[in-house]
């Protein structure tokens, strides 16, 4: 039975008799309540709700493991690399009960903000309320630290759990995530875990710890699971921006978010695939908006806290979350949210600050993050143990300059085709590709030379000593040109008619282009393009040499197979270097080698290194079959 069949029920009673929540219903209100949802339950599965106890606990049991089969598991199992034959279990524990009154109450809690990592107790609690109020957001939550401020059992109930805060981090050693249940005065603990957290979070708490004693640096670095710390490279709001703030919420997950209203799950992940950033509005979240919540770049609910399902889930995601948005206005069937003078629909933009829970009315600019404090502690813990050297991918100065910044020991991989699609020379590369003649592909090359040569002395300058590889030209040409661009350029620079530049274009269409017309076969049929390349490489290199610049260029020969295709162009390249060195007249060093990406390069591997100085190894592009 669907629960928004059994919300959609309480949510008329409430209606009918002036309810805001659900604590103002009475015992006879609560006993219509019953009477519909069995009437429901009957109607929607054509049997009666079971009365026999032992039946309800067989059923609840078997829904908990048929839960491991439903989408939402198999999504949330994918997204968090879980193995689907793991299987799940069922823990059967005698219940408690939170709702018997003012001297009850639940709550959610965690050793440390998840949010931020700092060392406070954080948690959040509802008197006379179950679990499911809490987690669910139906209804929003009071801070842990104002539980004393009610009197009666509140005080002595709080100093106990703040007691049972300290046992459990101190038994786990990190941040625990725990939930609790008081049943007329009496705390019990009802689950305690190592609790989610921002990418944020985890680096100070790891860091943190080790300045507390509670760990060491290696447990620190095993704790920050790498792909999580790419939410710290993230971009945040530009301070100097103009916003309007159009509510405030809650801070439930931080970050910053800009994106395209959608008001479910499904049109997040149809968003997501139609390459827009998308920020999903709820009144509340539950499971199943996991996948949505995945796909979207920020989650907004009008209900719940920072312990709520959507506060939970999108900071374990990395996702920012905005929560407990009471002046929003949120009408997911008509597909509309109004705050205050603003009504929103679907396709609206609107920005969200999960770190101090602001939304602001459409888009706002954003910049780079920086590298500090924190990160910055766990990046140099981390080269304190490393054996390997790392560098990165850098297309651009810019890149390659950022690569510094974050530690990286020289560029691993240029990939020079991404140099080319640049307005200002991108018709110079087509005009090579349609070039018939040698002489017309000179021509050509003669105006892309200064740019590249422009190019790699940035990256030179940049990495300032640090080694870069190089790869030369290597995707189909085909990538450059196509049917529906504007041919009056390459007419007046070729003074061919249009006609035959598009039968030309069209004669470089392949439908298999992985084992096309590419990578080292470029070089193998228009040597030229290839020494061009390699003269820009090594006029770079002398204008830093003369710059008092240290320069380490590795020059990287794509997609071959054979050791005559290495012998071939390296003597290509090795040509064009030497040429430059003698017309400078000063021998500077540099290398050739190779990526080997095909299954036949790597058996005749022994073989192609009598020709390379280095090999790298491409394995993220599988061949596709024909």
């Amino acid at each position: 039975v669907p629960h928004h069949n059994f919300e959609v029920i309480i949510s008329a009673l409430k209606e009918e008799v002036g309810a805001k929540v659900d604590t103002e219903l009475t015992t006879e209100h609560l006993k219509t309540l019953i009477l519909r949802y069995r009437a429901m339950v009957k109607e929607t599965l054509g049997e009666e709700f079971p009365q026999d106890a032992h039946v309800q606990l067989d059923r609840a049991i078997n829904a908990v493991f048929d839960s491991w089969y439903n989408p939402r598991a198999n999504s949330y199992r994918r997204m968090n690399n879980i193995p689907h034959n793991l299987g799940t279990a069922v823990n059967v524990q005698s219940m408690v009960f939170g709702n018997l009154g003012e001297s009850s109450g639940t709550g959610v809690g965690f050793t440390r903000d998840p949010s931020t990592g700092e060392a406070r107790k954080f948690g959040e609690f509802l008197p006379n309320a179950q679990g499911e109020d809490v987690v669910a957001g139906i209804r929003t939550p009071y801070p842990i630290e104002e539980m004393p401020k009610l009197g009666g059992v509140w005080p002595a109930a709080h100093a106990q759990l703040m007691d049972v805060y300290d046992k459990l981090e101190s038994f786990y050693h990190d941040m625990v995530d725990l939930e609790f249940t008081i049943e007329d005065g009496k705390l019990y603990m009802l689950q305690a875990r190592v609790g989610k957290r921002t990418a944020a979070a985890m680096v100070r708490i790891a860091v943190e710890m080790v300045a507390e004693g509670k760990i060491t640096k290696e447990e620190a670095l095993l704790r920050c699971e790498p792909m999580k710390l790419n939410e710290l490279l993230f971009p945040m709001f530009d301070a100097s921006a103009q916003v309007e703030v159009v509510t405030k919420g809650l801070p439930a997950s931080p970050g910053a978010a800009v994106g395209e209203i959608v008001f479910d799950a499904d049109a997040a992940v149809a968003a997501r695939e139609a390459g827009k950033d998308s920020i999903l509005v709820r009144l509340e979240t539950s499971p199943e908006d996991i996948e949505g919540m995945d796909k979207a770049v920020g989650v907004l609910t009008g209900r719940g806290g920072v312990t709520s399902h959507a506060a939970v889930v999108a900071r374990g995601m990395g996702k920012c979350c905005v929560a407990g948005c009471s002046d929003a206005i949120i009408n997911e069937h008509a597909k509309t949210m109004t705050i205050g003078k603003y009504t929103f629909k679907a396709g609206d933009f609107i920005s969200l600050n999960g770190s101090t829970g602001e939304v602001y009315l459409g888009k706002v600019s954003t910049v780079e993050p920086s590298l500090s404090g924190n990160f910055r502690t766990i990046l140099e813990w981390a080269d304190e143990f490393r054996t390997l050297e790392v560098r990165a991918n850098a297309d651009s100065p810019k890149d390659a300059h950022q690569a510094v910044v974050f530690g990286a020991q020289g560029v691993g991989l240029c990939r020079t085709e991404h140099m080319f699609f640049d307005p200002a020379r991108i018709y110079s590369v087509r005009e090579m590709i349609v070039a018939d003649t040698k002489e017309e592909r000179e021509v050509a090359l003669a105006k892309l030379l200064p740019f590249q040569r422009e190019d790699f002395f940035g990256l030179f300058k940049a990495m300032n000593g640090l080694p870069v590889t190089i790869r030369l030209l290597d995707p189909p040409l085909h990538e450059f040109v196509d049917l529906e661009m504007d041919f009056a350029p390459l007419v007046a620079a070729t003074g061919k008619s249009e006609a035959d530049l598009r039968a030309r274009v069209q004669s470089l269409e392949e439908s298999c282009p992985m084992l096309g017309f590419r990578g080292c076969r470029l070089g193998m049929v228009y040597p030229e393009i290839s020494a061009m390349q390699v003269r820009a490489i090594a006029e770079a290199a002398h204008q830093c040499a003369e710059e008092g610049i240290a320069v380490h260029p590795e020059i990287m020969i794509p997609v071959l197979f054979s050791e005559n295709e290495m012998a071939s162009l390296r003597a290509t390249c090795t040509a064009a270097f030497d040429k430059v060195n003698e017309e400078k007249g000063k021998a500077l060093s540099y290398q050739v080698g190779t990526m080997l990406e095909l299954p036949a390069a790597c058996i005749t591997a022994d073989k192609i290194a009598k020709h390379a100085e280095f090999f790298s190894f491409g394995t993220n592009a599988p061949i596709p079959e024909p």
